[in-house]
This record gives structure tokens, C-alpha cells and sequence, in this order.
């Protein structure tokens, strides 16, 4: 009996173990990241299909979900909330939202608006991460910026209505000096803010008229993969 008795509280505590890396909150399996690999999974899958309607009516679940994994990361680490990449990620939730119903030109302003502030959050946060120096070692990637601005905006204006190519050139603008603080930053910050960039030029091929098959998936799949790696790899600073 007393071998049975401790043969189960052995195998109790190596089941609670094993729930504990599981559901941890640092990063390595934690539950707030399969919240978002399973809403990100349905999401892709909504955005294949026509008509989408209710089928997306998880979207505005997706950054929260990293939010939540990304508070728990500090929880673990005893580290300060990171107030710039949660204030970029409900940025996203309310531009996530309102590009649910992105072919209204309100809905679509609104939500490159909110996108807007999630762009300046992050590049606040990069540069109290020490993004200018390393530009400073790097000015190369400072100038194939703005060249690419350039020339995204020179190649995509043209097909925009009037109205709009002030608005994008601005986001736009906005959008490169993230990626160029990202990538002032580290690699994976980098490779998260140029997955970011990549499915926002999608997004003003788009709107300028150029579209092909399978476009709005690809543009889905960039976004979600540059957010979970500028999560995921923003820095964890005990205090």
C-alpha cells in the first residue's frame, strides 16, 4: 500500500511538472501562445475562403492573445510590463477590428490610423532599446529605408485615389522606420518588423488595384508571423 500511495504522488508530481511546462508563462509552451497559433490557424483558413462574414469573428482575439503571453513572460522573469509593444499590440486589436470590414474607406482609414500608433509604439520601444546605435553602425540600412519607401510609394501612388496617397505615404513612412529600428535592434526584431512591412505592401498593392490569387492569405500570414516574432523577441529585463 505504502509503495502504491508513493508510486502516485511520483507520478501526481510529474504530471503537475509536465502541466507546468506545458502552460508556463515564459515562453517555452505557454498557453497564451497555442491561443494564438489555434486563432491564427482559423483566421488563415476564414481569410481563404468566400464569403468570410462571421468566419474571422476571432481576429480581434489574435494580439491580445500575445499581449497575454507576453505579460506572463514578465510575470515569470519578474520584469516591468513592456508598455511599448502592449500599447502597439491594442493598436492592433483596434486596427484589426476595424479592417474587418476593410472595403468601407472609413473602416479602412481607421484602421491605418490605428496601425499608425502601433508603429510609433514600437519604434519607441526599439529606440529605448538601443536601435540608433546600432544604426549608427549600420547607416546602410538607414538609406535602403527610405530608397524602399520611396519606391513602393512612386510604384503604388499612381493607382490610388487622390485622397489616399498622402495617408499611405505617411503610414508608410511610418511602417519603414519601425522596420529600420527593428532591424537597428537584432535579427529577430528585424525579421518580425520586414514580415510586418511585407504584408502592409500587399495590403497598398491592393488597394492601388494590383491583385493576385491568394493575396489576402499571404497578407494575413505575414502580418501574424511578424507579430509573434516582434513579441516573442522583444527583451525580458528583470527588475
Amino acid at each position: 500500500m505504502t509503495i502504491f500511495a508513493t508510486a502516485l504522488e511520483r507520478g501526481a508530481r510529474r504530471t503537475r511538472r509536465a502541466a507546468a511546462r506545458l502552460t508556463r508563462p515564459d515562453g517555452h509552451g505557454g498557453g497564451a501562445l497555442v491561443a494564438f497559433g489555434a486563432l491564427a490557424a482559423a483566421d488563415l483558413l476564414a481569410t481563404a475562403r468566400r464569403p468570410r462574414g462571421a468566419a474571422r469573428a476571432g481576429k480581434p482575439l489574435l494580439m491580445p492573445a500575445l499581449a497575454a503571453h507576453a505579460l506572463r513572460r514578465r510575470e515569470t522573469a519578474d520584469a516591468p510590463a513592456p508598455k511599448a509593444l502592449l500599447a502597439g499590440l491594442a493598436c492592433a486589436t483596434a486596427g484589426d477590428t476595424a479592417l474587418l470590414a476593410d472595403e468601407y474607406e472609413p473602416a479602412f482609414l481607421l484602421g491605418m490610423a490605428a496601425f499608425l500608433g502601433t508603429q510609433v509604439s514600437y519604434t519607441a520601444g526599439y529606440v529605448r532599446q538601443g536601435a540608433l546605435k546600432g544604426l549608427r553602425r549600420r547607416p546602410w540600412i538607414v538609406a535602403a529605408g527610405l530608397a524602399g519607401w520611396a519606391a513602393a510609394n512612386a510604384a503604388i501612388a499612381p493607382g490610388l485615389e487622390k485622397r489616399l496617397r498622402a495617408p499611405v505615404a505617411g503610414y508608410s513612412l511610418a511602417l519603414t522606420a519601425m522596420a529600420v529600428a527593428a532591424l537597428g535592434t537584432g535579427a529577430r526584431a528585424g525579421t518580425g518588423a520586414l514580415a510586418f512591412l511585407g504584408s502592409d505592401l500587399l495590403i497598398g498593392l491592393q488597394a492601388a488595384g494590383h491583385v493576385f490569387p491568394g493575396q489576402e492569405v499571404a497578407i494575413m500570414a505575414g502580418y501574424l508571423f511578424g507579430q509573434y516574432l516582434i513579441t516573442t523577441g522583444w527583451p525580458v529585463t528583470p527588475v
